[in-house]
């Protein structure tokens, strides 16, 4: 039974601890900021987003024009 009352210590400290849903919830923040700001894009380059992608991928990667 001695072996038992560690597990239990773990199991307690996991419920209690609340790191996990702080990254959580920065991660939902992050996710929503990008989306907002795929939007805003497609507004600036007037719908051509998909063009504007292909280009930064393409300066990316090497030949840039």
């Amino acid at each position: 039974m001695s072996q038992s009352a560690p597990w239990n210590e773990h199991l307690h400290r996991f419920a209690q601890d609340d790191e996990g849903a702080q990254v959580i919830e920065y991660a939902l923040i992050i996710a929503v900021v990008s989306i907002a700001l795929v939007l805003a894009l497609q507004g600036v380059a007037g719908g051509k987003f998909a063009d504007f992608i292909t280009r930064v991928s393409t300066c990316l990667t090497g030949t840039c024009t």
